[in-house]
């Protein structure tokens, strides 16, 4: 018997790799002759970067850089040097993460912290870089970030503009000549979940910035500051800017991210996946065991099982979901394309003691599944 075991984290409590132990200890209490292959995933949220280097086996870089506010900051990335694979997290520079939230300011906010962290990464001599555009404090449309790798950005009076989302509409430049020479040459996966576009009411400002300290008029200056700077996108880079789907992730990092290092966006899902090389790993399977710590209406819009659940569909491998706790009836998970699912707080006294003791209910339930398999 070949079984997988493909989960996410139970978010705070179990990462996706004690998931996986677990799960197997579980099994093998029961069967043991099988063969289990683990592979942890992960769908670009936090937590990304421990699963993404259970793949790439990369070491941690440290350097200090600038925060969203220019100041520095310590910031790492991973760098595997025997495939020349970098993966950088956008907010480990320029993310709220960095800050207390009476400092959120997106309108002064920069991107060149994660553009320094590329530059590196390309002096280091990286061929592929994953780029996680989650967390961001920022609404500068990338332009801080291309800042740092060369491009410029001139105003009216040939002045270089400060590279913060309250000077997009002073653009009237983009100079390109001094753009990093290694940039053509690199390869770029950008890790991106939503498809909003850059401007308009489903844009980046008016969705995403009140989060990031914007009131309502800094959100209608930084909408048309979109709406303007977009303009000379497409004058330079020959592209509809505003169809380009999740053009408006990151405060437009995701425009950014796909004109000025010709990155291609995927879900995060499908790029970790690719990373592991899941489609080729599952094939022969007779189950594949996932989870995550809330299965619920959620699941099915770009989540870690709704990638499982695709690729077990084409191959027809059955699915068991083990979570934390699952909001949906028999009926919904069985529609889903899950055959077998259990739960933590099932069996638990209560939530706490679901969440000291999951690594032990994992298992539990692991053995339970394997007894009725069996």
């Amino acid at each position: 018997m070949k079984v997988v075991i493909a989960p996410d984290k139970f978010k705070n409590v179990l990462t996706g790799i004690a998931f996986c132990n677990a799960v197997e200890e579980g099994i093998k209490l029961v069967i043991s002759e099988v063969e289990i292959i683990k592979l942890p995933l992960a769908d670009g949220g936090d937590g990304t970067i421990d699963v993404v280097n259970y793949y790439l086996k990369g070491s941690k870089v440290k350097l200090v850089v600038n925060n969203p506010f220019f100041e520095a900051v310590e910031a790492s990335f991973l760098y595997a040097e025997n495939t020349k694979t970098a993966f950088i997290e956008m907010a480990e520079a320029s993310g709220v993460k960095l800050l207390k939230p009476e400092q959120f300011n997106c309108k002064k906010a920069t991107t060149f912290g994660t553009g320094e962290l590329i530059k590196d990464a390309l002096n280091k001599g990286a061929k592929h870089i994953i780029l996680g555009i989650g967390g961001s404090a920022t609404n500068d449309c990338g332009i801080g970030m291309a800042t740092a790798l060369g491009y410029q950005f001139f105003n009216y009076e040939n002045q270089e503009v400060k590279p913060i989302g309250a000077n997009l509409s002073e653009v009237k430049k983009i100079d390109v000549l001094n753009a990093h020479p290694k940039l053509p040459s690199t390869k770029f996966s950008i890790a991106c979940d939503v498809t909003n576009p850059l401007y308009g009411k489903n844009g980046a400002a008016y969705v995403y910035a009140a989060q990031k300290g914007a009131t309502k008029s800094d959100i209608k200056m930084l909408d048309k500051g979109l709406q303007d700077f977009s303009k000379l996108l497409e004058t330079t880079f020959k592209v509809d800017v505003q169809n380009v789907k999740g053009a408006g992730a990151a405060g437009g990092m995701g425009i950014a991210s796909k004109l000025f290092l010709n990155g291609k966006l995927i879900p995060g899902i499908e790029l970790i996946k690719d990373l592991a090389n899941f489609d080729a790993k599952i094939s022969k399977a007779d189950w594949i065991i996932t989870g995550e710590g809330k299965l619920d209406t959620q699941t099915m819009s770009g989540k870690t099982i709704q990638g499982v659940l695709t690729s077990a569909k084409a191959k027809q491998i059955k699915v068991a979901a083990f979570c934390g706790a699952v909001e949906l009836s028999k009926e919904e998970t069985t529609k889903m394309g899950i055959n077998y699912v259990s739960s933590v707080i099932e069996s638990a006294n209560n939530l706490d003691d679901a969440m000291k003791n999951s690594y032990n209910y994992v298992k539990q339930m692991a053995k339970d599944f394997a007894e009725s398999i069996k």
